[in-house]
């Protein structure tokens, strides 16, 4: 995965160690705003019992690109969110510094991938974010949207809406991505779904479910991208996904799109 990410993308990846459950190790790349791209595979060794029952077991046995996002939770109790119950985390850098963390279920009347879920710190955020001490790049600011793959748009808006207060996304059909695209304004949360039954998307939705898709990343500059290829106003360039094996898009930001 690390390998196929740089030479699609020349953006290079950090070793971050192995996760405390026995199954998982992962990879990096990390930005200016913070967000990052988390690899994730099985480590050598792994508990075939606790594989088989991770969350995403079945992504990463069948290598099948993005299946989850996180949130940063703040402070939750003045918020007034409610959440389900916490789940420790962690892992080792490979300097040997620990690293610890909470999950919580984003949505906690049910626990899927269509909602993300919130992490909150207990070490140092930027040991987790930062292996090295900085973004692994400059060349882009982060992850601006999260493309999430449905099987019924309305209801999928409908359960976001209720989940997050959210105001009627804009919507738009995109040929080239395949698919009725729906974006709640000044979220990264863009739902999507395929057009027609035989389409990439359909496919991969009937096999995983309500799952993120693709991920977006802003770029520093303008975007060279073909016609067809405009999201809400603005040029988003998609990668080779044979080549890197998932779907990843570059996103203009607004001042640099002319």
């Amino acid at each position: 995965m690390r390998e196929a990410l740089t030479a699609a993308t020349k953006l290079p990846t950090e070793y971050g160690g192995l996760h405390s459950n026995r199954a998982t190790e992962m990879a990096l790349v990390s930005f200016p705003d913070g967000s990052y791209l988390e690899l994730i595979g099985i480590q050598p060794g792994a508990d075939p019992a606790a594989v088989g029952a991770h969350t995403w077991g079945k992504f990463l046995r069948n290598n099948a690109g993005p299946c989850a996002f996180a949130l940063l939770a703040g402070d939750l109790n003045a918020a007034g969110v409610k959440v389900g119950a916490p789940a420790r985390g962690g892992r080792t850098l490979p300097d040997g510094t620990p690293i610890e963390w909470e999950t919580f279920d984003a949505e906690p009347r049910r626990r899927d991938l269509l909602f993300p879920f919130l992490i909150r710190d207990i070490t140092p955020r930027e040991n987790r974010v930062f292996p090295g001490g900085k973004p692994t790049t400059e060349r882009f600011g982060g992850v601006g949207k999260v493309v999430i793959g449905v099987h019924d748009l309305v209801d999928a808006i409908a359960q976001y809406r209720g989940a997050f207060d959210l105001p009627t996304p804009r919507g738009e059909k995109n040929a080239q991505f395949g698919a009725d695209l729906a974006w709640f304004d000044d979220t990264p949360i863009v739902l999507a779904q395929g057009i027609g039954d035989n389409s990439w998307l359909s496919r991969r939705v009937r096999e995983y479910g309500d799952v993120p898709c693709a991920f977006v990343l802003t770029a520093a500059g303008d975007v060279s991208a073909p016609p067809g290829s405009r999201w809400f106003g603005r040029s988003v360039f998609w990668l080779d996904e044979a080549r890197l094996g998932w779907h990843l898009g570059i996103e203009a930001t607004p001042q640099a799109v002319s």
